[in-house]
């Protein structure tokens, strides 16, 4: 047996330390953590100090058996978990729920995973930082003690089920402010002015005009004043410029990066980050600083000059601008840069490249530019129009980037100006004036409410992730793709000295993968700022980070902290559940026309509706779900009453009723007990009984078409073509038809036969 068990979280981690150690060390995977708050009840000793009850849960007891029996027969355990408070705490868990004694415990820390960064750790072991624990049972116990009391007013006050968090909560608030800004907002029109001029050599020049036009008599009266009038060049204004490169990643600025180049969730970065890392491939993935190791920067250096030569390299420090960074000590950058590409899965390979790229340039030299401002006089007008463009005159650091095409480098290419002097005469080729409309300010992307989060201190390197997944699994956020409307804009050409104008259309309002607020989220949040504005307030979220940071470094009892905040938190809770109202964001949309009573949208026990009347009348309310893309917030009166018109009831075919509705996998004709899906192209509140019995027919025809043949002794046996080929169904199961049979010769006996010798169906594995 070896005389030294090493524990890390992961298998993979493992597995890769394992091949850096002798025969004298055996390292063992813990899966994350191994004891957690109890599960029943609140597990938090409020009265003596909050003091916490921790249990080992039931799918990790095997794990902790089996490390525990390592243990015994080792001389020395080292701890080797994560060296951020989450690693601490695990380390320190497993301290506790093995019985480890200290005087052959050993702590070590390291953030990547090479041989040399290992070995180095072993020379200089620790002990567990107790300030480090306290800080992450701190954030434990709080989250806890918020959720458990937050929780049961959300189920008595708006509706069963439902949860709150201490952060989550804060990113769902951000979420609902932006959707609320969205809906107030008032678009308004305004025109923009362009103008292109034909050159030598078939060149053109784009020049606009530097202002908006607010209304189309402004862009009329100037197309005009532009109608006979020559165009020459007033000045032309070069000035040097440079870009500079971005500091190496953290954990936010990598998911934002991966976001918006690669098309990554930010669980998904998160995930891949962390195979890289374990793989020994990148330092730590979990960080917010953007210092760089000596030997790191030395490394690039020598990376670059072999790959771009000595001028692209200016080897440089990154300062942090977020004082509490001190999660891990190093950037996000590969652990050696001379491997300029990962050869493996996809994902790993892709995120290892912007890895590797966004290291490279950080260390590179700023790109020269040549920025020029041509100034284009107009003869018959006091406007000016304006041509920019840039030339690059050394792409330092963007020569990385251009290899890889970004689009801002191509951008820089698009720039480029042809030669131009001043008092040149130009010769225009067409005015255009396009209406164009403000837009509201952006929906989040997961990218962008990470850099939020980040920007109001709410959260750390650790928790932007699983915050995200938590809002959305929670049913208080939704990531959708959405569709455009189609809208008209207005167009005034100037061409050969005539103006013409003329109404387009355009779509507009397309989002991809944008974050919504959900109905049920709206009201929650609503339901919380209110009541708990301390707990819902950016600022105070941001205030506790800190205090989560003041107890890493020694400088705050977790327990007076967590007492500092509970006390006035829970007599808020005390008394929103004496006074405050249920809340559903009920909105009155006005009268229905035939009986007279009042239709209302709200959040009902089973989600966002409209109701005609009230409980308390003798007739009794009439209810209808909320349709795909509808909300309480913003469905109109006439949408809501829409939503009455189904069930219809469309007449008799073959003596049975045919009834459309919408049920939970969309809209349909019921017919005869059974149900046939309209398609996604035709309104069932429009389509006709005609078209009803073609869906019917066309349905009955595939079904007939699916049936290979069945049997009066055995009517829930069947022989059927399906997707992949014939098979047998009985009841529920399926059956597949051996090679050597012919699905359409099969007899009764043949088919019970080759059920009888199916093999057993496989067991799903457990999510």
């Amino acid at each position: 047996m070896a005389k030294n068990l090493v524990i890390v979280e992961s298998p993979a981690k493992a597995k890769t330390i394992e091949g850096f150690l002798g025969k004298d060390y055996i390292v063992k995977s813990c899966f994350g953590h191994v004891r957690d708050l109890a599960g029943k009840g609140l597990a938090i000793d409020v009265d003596n100090n909050f003091e916490p009850t921790y249990a080992v849960s039931e799918e990790k007891q095997k794990v902790v058996d089996e490390l525990k029996k390592y243990s015994k027969k080792a001389e020395t355990i080292w701890l080797a978990t994560d060296e951020d408070r989450e690693g601490e705490a695990i380390s320190w868990h497993l301290l506790e729920a093995l019985e480890l004694k200290e005087e052959q415990t050993k702590r070590i820390v390291f953030h990547e995973i090479t041989k040399k960064a290992i070995l180095n750790a072993i020379e200089s072991p620790r002990k567990i930082d107790t300030k480090l624990v306290d800080a992450q049972q701190a954030r434990r116990v709080l989250d806890r003690l918020v959720g458990f009391e937050l929780s049961p007013i959300l189920w008595k006050k708006i509706k069963p089920s439902l949860s709150a968090g201490r952060v989550q909560s804060v990113a769902v608030r951000i979420i609902v402010e932006r959707e609320q800004e969205i809906i107030g907002f008032d678009s308004k029109p305004y025109f923009r002015v362009v103008a292109n001029f034909n050159l030598k050599d078939g060149a053109v020049l784009k020049a606009e005009l530097p202002k908006k036009l607010e209304t189309i008599e402004e862009a009329k009266k100037l197309l005009e004043e532009c109608t006979g009038s020559s165009f020459t060049i007033q000045d032309i204004d070069t000035r040097p410029g440079k870009k500079t490169p971005s500091a190496p990643f953290t954990t936010s600025t990598l998911q934002q990066e991966a976001s918006r180049k690669l098309g990554f969730s930010v669980s998904q970065t998160m995930t891949v980050a962390q195979k890289l890392y374990e793989e020994g491939k990148i330092t730590y993935m979990r960080t917010d600083s953007v210092n760089l190791s000596q030997d790191a920067i030395d490394g690039t250096k020598d990376a670059i000059i072999k790959n771009y030569g000595s001028d692209y390299a200016n080897p440089k420090q990154y300062i942090n601008k977020n004082k509490s960074a001190q999660e891990a000590h190093e950037a996000i950058r590969p652990t050696e840069m001379h491997v300029n590409s990962y050869e493996g899965d996809s994902g790993m390979e892709r995120l290892y490249d912007l890895i590797w790229k966004r290291t490279i340039s950080s260390q590179m030299s700023d790109a020269q530019l040549e920025r020029t401002t041509v100034k284009i006089n107009i003869s018959n007008s006091e406007s000016i129009l304006n041509a920019q463009g840039e030339v690059l005159i050394f792409d330092g650091f963007l020569k990385v980037y251009l290899e890889s095409k970004e689009e801002e480098d191509e951008e820089i290419q698009k720039g480029m100006l042809p030669p131009l002097s001043v008092e040149q005469v130009l010769d225009l080729d067409e005015l255009i004036s396009t209406e164009r409309f403000t837009h509201h300010p952006a929906r989040y992307t997961e990218a962008s409410l990470v850099k939020k989060m980040e920007e109001q201190g709410i959260g750390r390197p650790s928790t932007y992730a699983p915050t995200i997944s938590t809002i959305q699994k929670r049913g208080y956020v939704e990531k959708k793709t959405t569709d455009g409307k189609e809208r008209e804009y207005r167009l005034l050409v100037l061409k050969d000295d005539k103006i013409e104008g003329n109404t387009q259309t355009e779509i507009t309002g397309a989002e991809k993968n944008k974050l919504f607020p959900t109905d049920i989220g709206i009201v929650v949040n609503d339901f919380l700022v209110e009541h708990f504005e301390n707990v819902m307030d950016y600022t105070f979220t941001a205030r506790v980070e800190k205090e989560f940071d003041e107890i890493a470094r020694g400088e705050k009892q977790w327990n007076t902290m967590v007492k500092e905040f509970y006390l006035p938190f829970h007599k808020d809770v005390e008394t929103t559940l004496e006074t405050a109202e249920r809340a559903s964001g009920e909105r009155e949309l006005g009268v229905d026309p035939k009986s007279g009573r009042k239709v209302i949208t709200r959040i009902g026990r089973y989600g966002p509706m409209v109701q005609i009347g009230n409980q308390d009348e003798e007739e009794k309310p009439k209810f209808a779900k909320l349709q795909e893309g509808q909300h309480i917030a913003s469905i109109t009166f006439d949408e809501a009453m829409d939503l009455f018109k189904l069930p219809r009831d469309l007449g008799a075919y073959e003596e049975k009723d045919m009834v459309v509705a919408i049920g939970r996998f969309g809209p349909y004709v019921r017919h005869n007990s059974l149900f046939f899906s309209i398609p996604k192209d035709e309104d069932p509140y429009t389509i006709e009984g005609d078209r009803c019995i073609e869906i019917i027919e066309a349905k009955r025809k595939a079904d007939r078409e699916k049936l290979i043949s069945s049997f009066d002794e055995e009517p829930d046996l069947q022989v059927l073509n399906g997707r992949w080929g014939s098979f047998i169904k009985k009841g529920k199961l399926n059956y597949k038809i051996p090679k050597d049979k012919e699905a359409a010769d099969l007899t009764l006996e043949e088919c019970l036969d080759i059920i009888k010798n199916a093999p057993p169906p496989k067991k799903k594995r457990k999510k």
